[in-house]
């Protein structure tokens, strides 16, 4: 599985990008990472997901996950199922720590 996965906006504004190949990671998140991306039901969302309200300061999120063949994309500032929110939550850890490994 391979993941891209950018954020952008909030308070500070600053960006943070990471591309992931779950072959690439320590098993036990490769592991994390597949099962959160099934439990978001990840290719049937719908490719834009709006926050229930308006907001300022809101991170955007722009993540695409490749799999078999199947490629999707998703944009969201909020809102959408709990499970994409953890998916979100568990790439944008991995990112940070790639980011301060100097992985990026």
């Amino acid at each position: 599985m391979r993941v891209e996965y950018k954020r952008e906006g909030g308070f500070t504004g600053i960006p943070l990008s990471a591309e992931f190949d779950s072959e690439s990671l320590p098993p036990e998140k490769a592991g994390t990472l597949v099962e959160l991306v099934e439990a978001a039901d990840f290719f049937h969302l719908p490719a834009r997901i709006s926050p229930p309200t308006v907001g300022a300061d809101r991170f955007e999120h722009f993540l695409t996950v490749e799999e078999n063949g199947k490629r999707h994309s998703v944009t969201t500032s909020g809102g959408g199922p709990v499970a994409l929110q953890e998916l979100l939550e568990f790439i944008g850890k991995l990112a940070k720590e790639k980011r301060s490994q100097g992985g990026l």
